[in-house]
């Protein structure tokens, strides 16, 4: 998809396919994102978190990139960091121009004001919201980002009949979801539909032809609806980056 080429059209369109029918007021300013900064749902740029609009990392990186930003530079601010607490408090710098002087934004990160998935990355998290504030200030961005929410909304709760009721079943021992268990409700939070190839309620009685049958049907989904798809797994790549 050609970045010129975003239209309000195909943002709305997929923005229905994803979230169902939009606000009056979300689609008019889905039209002035779409119109000003050019964008795109399908690039993973935006994201619909209960009602408002988000602007993601990479969405504020493309708008960068087509502007023409000539750098990026990120300061730890030691003074104000505490490496024992888990605090880190970055600046950064964005130049739009080989003339600017320079547009700064400020980001911090401790186990407080992150999720408790993705504590112990508070470092790398603190660089991306300070990046992510200049960036703002710089292209004139009144959109919160992402990655400055302490928490991630979901755009699908996922209702309590669709957990386990055993908690043995659930927990790994310290009170976190296995792996494969955590596999499955993303599938089933981003209805690809793996519970009809497994039939279980988690993936680990899936045999290996039913995983492969799993990987047949999003091939025939990428075919059937790509931006869908190449929207729905963009998103779980930058939440799974944060928490990395």
């Amino acid at each position: 998809m050609k970045r010129n080429d975003v239209s309000f059209r195909s943002n709305a369109k997929l923005a229905r396919q994803l979230w169902g029918e939009p606000s009056r007021l979300e689609l008019q300013s889905l039209r002035e994102l779409t119109s000003k900064y050019s964008l795109s749902i399908a690039a993973g740029d935006l994201q619909l978190l209960e009602g408002r609009w988000y602007v993601t990392h990479s969405g504020l990186l493309h708008l960068a990139s087509r502007r023409g930003c000539r750098g990026i530079n990120t300061t730890l601010q030691d003074k104000v960091s505490d490496f024992a607490s888990g605090r880190w408090v970055f600046k950064a710098i964005v130049y739009k121009s080989g003339r600017s002087k320079g547009f700064v934004g400020y980001g911090d990160a401790d186990p407080s004001n992150v999720s408790a998935m993705v504590q112990g990355a508070e470092l790398r998290i603190a660089e991306t919201r300070a990046v992510n504030r200049a960036l703002r200030k710089a292209y004139g961005i009144g959109l919160c980002s992402v990655e400055e929410l302490g928490a991630l909304p979901t755009t699908r709760p996922l209702s309590t009949g669709s957990l386990p009721t055993n908690g043995s079943h659930f927990s790994n021992g310290n009170g976190q979801p296995r792996l494969r268990d955590q596999l499955c409700l993303l599938i089933r939070q981003y209805n690809l539909d793996a519970t009809d190839f497994c039939g279980t309620e988690t993936l680990r009685g899936a045999s290996r032809e039913l995983v492969e049958s799993f990987i047949a049907h999003l091939s025939h989904a990428a075919k059937e609806n790509r931006d869908v798809l190449v929207y729905k797994l963009n998103s779980y790549s930058r939440q799974a980056e944060v928490q990395s």
